[in-house]
């Protein structure tokens, strides 16, 4: 039975923004995450039926499931609604604050079993992702925050990585990518480079500062990972678009080529050091957006 992670560090968090504008909204993501992890105990990962889909590959019905749940707990009147279980519908684009969540983030590692998939609920206000929520029931690890407030890890708060340079980083690599060769150029060097599933799961990693960097040279989509980059961003760490630009989320068009994800003193070296296999990436790899959805 899955139940999210509660300590006693989390009671002090929460009388500490008893008076801040954000409680309501993390109340919110709390509830939210707790339902839906309600919700997923009545599947057995590892033994749940699932389809093959031809663009968003492995799908079942917990990810329907766990998507009703977050809507109905999350939505209020005015405000949007973007999610890979859902029909998009670009009337979110008229709203100042939109939820953009993906039900079961890495269901590829749900379905067999691997416990790196987690439930992922991010919220975005004028183009910004300002809170996230991201819950990994397999490992019982919860992580909340928001510009605003900074980010817990099962209640206790944390930071990103204060490493100041490259050498022994732990640095997160998508298993997808790792195991299609993906990451082989950067094998020889002098990070420590672990293959992780979910991707937004890893960047709660780095949020929490359980790991130094994650990055991504191939296509993902805005609920893959908002709630990610605002956990990472109010954990004080940086994320950076393959062009070297803040992210932007509630676009008519979810895809994003790529990421990478950091404490805030590894910025400048993890730029140098991915820039270069970017344009080399984009000419050989034929890989339409969108393709790695579902797979971190």
């Amino acid at each position: 039975m899955f139940h999210l992670a509660s300590h006693e560090g989390e009671n002090a968090f929460h009388l500490a923004m008893k008076n801040s504008s954000g409680t309501e909204t993390l109340g919110r993501i709390r509830e939210a995450l707790e339902a839906a992890v309600s919700a997923v105990s009545s599947f057995v990962p590892g033994a749940i039926r699932v389809h093959q889909t031809s663009d968003r590959g492995p799908v079942t019905e917990a990810d329907s499931v766990v998507n009703q749940v977050l809507r109905q707990v999350l939505v209020r009147d005015g405000e949007g609604w973007l999610s890979e279980e859902s029909v998009d519908d670009l009337k979110r684009m008229e709203k100042h604050r939109v939820w953009v969540v993906d039900p079961i983030d890495g269901t590829r590692e749900f379905v067999a079993g691997i416990s790196e998939w987690c439930v992922s609920v991010g919220l975005v206000e004028n183009g910004r992702a300002i809170a996230g929520g991201i819950c990994n029931p397999a490992t019982c690890e919860t992580f909340i925050g928001s510009l605003e407030t900074g980010i817990t890890y099962n209640g206790k708060r944390v930071w990103t990585s204060k490493k100041r340079d490259l050498a022994g980083a732990l640095v997160l690599a998508s298993r997808t990518e790792f195991e299609r060769g993906d990451w082989e150029r950067f094998q020889h060097t002098h990070l420590v480079i672990r293959p992780v599933g979910s991707v937004a799961y890893k960047l709660a990693l780095v949020a929490a500062g359980l790991a130094d960097a994650t990055w991504s040279l191939s296509p993902k989509n805005e609920w893959d990972i908002a709630a990610g980059v605002a956990l990472v961003e109010a954990a004080g760490g940086v994320v950076r678009s393959l062009a070297n630009s803040s992210l932007a989320f509630n676009n008519k068009s979810v895809g994003v080529s790529g990421f990478l994800a950091g404490g805030p003193r590894l910025r400048e070296e993890l730029t140098s050091l991915i820039q270069p296999h970017i344009e080399a990436y984009a000419s050989s790899a034929l890989i339409p957006a969108g393709s790695d959805q579902k797979r971190g």
